[in-house]
Order: structure tokens, then sequence, then C-alpha cells
């Protein structure tokens, strides 16, 4: 299972990484072409797209490298029973807000689905298809965080992905 979430995780950067990528391509193909007459359209939309997909698809990605934002100056004071319970206050917080971000991401998706809503640029692109790396970072993020809630909960510490360097490692 181990394998699984971990290749889950590094699929979600891999893919946050393409959508980055794309929207270089896009943006540089709009610079590049707009001097020249040439007007391609909904490069702009389709970057926009772009961008927000590595957004919400890094977010997994990020937080099990452990390099989302913690503030640590309370925690870091606090003795090893009111830090534990500190730690699952905190993971449970976060997957409760995690929750939330996915099933209204989800939730967009279908809505716009069924509605059959589309963009108002030149292309006219169904919004769910776009919508669509929204919630499934969102959910790769609630599994992240789940994961993460799951190993607090056992006394254990979060798994981190191999490569990924640690707290007091980056404050020095």
């Amino acid at each position: 299972m181990r394998t699984f979430l971990d290749s889950l995780y590094r699929l979600a950067g891999v893919l946050a990484a393409v959508g980055m990528i794309a929207t270089l391509l896009l943006v540089s193909a709009g610079i590049v072409t707009r001097p020249l007459g040439i007007y391609l359209a909904g490069t702009d939309d389709y970057a926009g797209y772009a961008m927000a997909a590595c957004g919400f698809l890094a977010m997994a990605y990020t937080f099990k490298h452990g390099e989302h934002i913690r503030v640590s100056l309370l925690i870091d004071r606090c003795g090893p029973r009111l830090r534990r319970a500190v730690d699952l206050f905190a993971h449970g917080a976060g997957t409760a807000v995690a929750a939330m971000l996915a099933w209204y991401a989800v939730r967009l998706v279908l809505q716009s689905h069924e509605f059959e809503e589309v963009s108002q640029g030149v292309d006219a692109t169904p919004l769910w298809i776009p919508q669509l790396s929204m919630a499934i970072g969102a959910v790769v993020l609630l599994i992240a965080v789940l994961d993460d809630f799951i190993q607090v909960s056992l006394g254990r510490e979060p798994v981190r992905l191999a490569g990924a360097s640690s707290e007091a490692a980056r404050i020095e």
C-alpha cells in the first residue's frame, strides 16, 4: 500500500510538472506569435488551465515532501503529551479542510458537466475538463493528509517521500 501511495503522490507531482511546462509553452507561443500577426485562439485560456492544474496537482507531492508551511514555534515548546495532542488536532483539522476542498472540487466538476457549462473563451471548452485536474489534485491531497493523520494517530511519524529533506535540515 505504501508503494502505491508514494507512486500516486509522485505521479501527481509529475503531472504538475507537465502542467508547468504546458503553461510555459503556451505563454511562449502567444508571446512569439503575436508580433508576427498570428493569433493562436485559446492559448491564454489553456495556459490558465494548465497553471491551475499544476497548482492543484502539486499540493499532495509538496505536502508529502514536508514543504508546506508549518508553524512549529508553539509545538516545539510543548511536552510530549501536549505535542501529540496538538499534532493530532492539526492533522485532524487539515484532514477536514482537505476533505471539504475535495468534496466541493468534485461537486463542481459534476455540476459543470451536468449543466454543460463552457468557458467564455473563443474555443468554448467544456469547463468540467479543466476543472477535473483541480478535483484530482484535491482528492490526492486528501489522501496524503489522511495518510499522515493515520500515521500520527498510530503514534508514528508521517511518512515522507524518498528524497524529502527533514525540517531540521531546512532550518539550518
